[in-house]
């Protein structure tokens, strides 16, 4: 049996690192040579690689999507949970939506996992409506975005088990917005999923094909790639921004050296990131 520890040399962790920073941009810091052993060990051993460097140069032969999608897919991090830190969809229910009076809603949210995040908006629009009738002209949409294939297909089905269904959802949301399936499964309401769109994105990659959006959710993502392309991204969400436009980050996530894109908008509790014009 092969010892997937072992296998993470010092060289080929670095030429590992290299290439997973290259293809999507998380960037891997020097002492993480666990994290890959326990994610790609049982994926090494499937494929006879003794040490990392072969899975390196198997991933640089032609014909070798499907391994890349597969390492792509074990190496994300894809921790999720409903309304996570429950603020940024406070601030979107009670401060955003009530602006958006011009045109039909139109919302991103950026590495959307297993759909969590995009459906908890939904949520958040529909209790809007509910409250605020007339306010939102008739259209929403959500376009979820993920690199994770397999994480994807699990968010279009939009079913979960009763822990992840438990993972911050009150149970009057839970009857209210999900039909059961069976004992352990539930799914999300169709008028609820039928606002979410979910798509295949590399955050490296252009995203001007998606269109202008007045919301961005970018959220717990950024945090996994180096500074410079972090950068790089931001201001290319601005340019995905109407004038005006919103951008959530995460709780342990801040703007730096972009004060001429985005003002901070204090919302007390939280923030969230108003697009200028430049």
């Amino acid at each position: 049996m092969l010892n997937s520890t072992n296998a993470i040399t010092p060289n080929g962790y670095i030429r590992f690192r290299d290439y997973l920073q290259k293809v999507c941009g998380i960037s891997l810091s020097d002492n993480k040579q666990y994290l890959v052993a326990s994610r790609l060990g049982r994926m090494l051993e499937r494929e006879g690689f003794s040490k990392i460097e072969q899975l390196v140069d198997a991933l640089d032969r032609p014909g070798s999507s499907k391994l890349k999608e597969e390492v792509i897919n074990a190496m994300t991090t894809n921790e999720t949970l409903w309304f996570r830190d429950i603020h940024p969809f406070t601030i979107l229910k009670d401060k955003v939506l009530p602006e958006m009076k011009t045109s039909p809603l139109r919302i991103w949210s950026a590495a959307s996992s297993t759909g969590q995040e995009p459906y908890s908006i939904s949520m958040v629009i529909e209790e809007f409506k509910s409250s605020r009738p007339g306010v939102l002209k008739a259209g929403e949409k959500i376009i979820a975005t993920d690199i994770c294939t397999n994480i994807l297909q699990h968010a279009k089905r939009g079913e979960y088990d009763s822990l992840a269904i438990a993972r911050g959802l009150g149970p009057d949301l839970q009857r209210r917005y999900f039909d059961k399936v069976n004992d352990l499964t539930w799914k999300i309401k169709p008028h609820l999923s039928s606002r979410v769109e979910f798509k295949y994105l590399n955050l490296i990659d252009s995203f001007s094909m998606l269109g202008k959006f007045d919301v961005i959710f970018c959220r717990n993502v950024l945090i996994y790639f180096a500074v410079d392309l972090k950068l790089d991204i931001l201001k290319r969400m601005h340019a995905s921004l109407k004038p005006g436009g919103y951008l959530f980050l995460g709780g342990s996530e801040a703007l730096s050296g972009l004060s001429s894109y985005f003002e901070i908008v204090q919302c007390h509790p939280g923030i969230v990131y108003k697009a200028k014009v430049l």
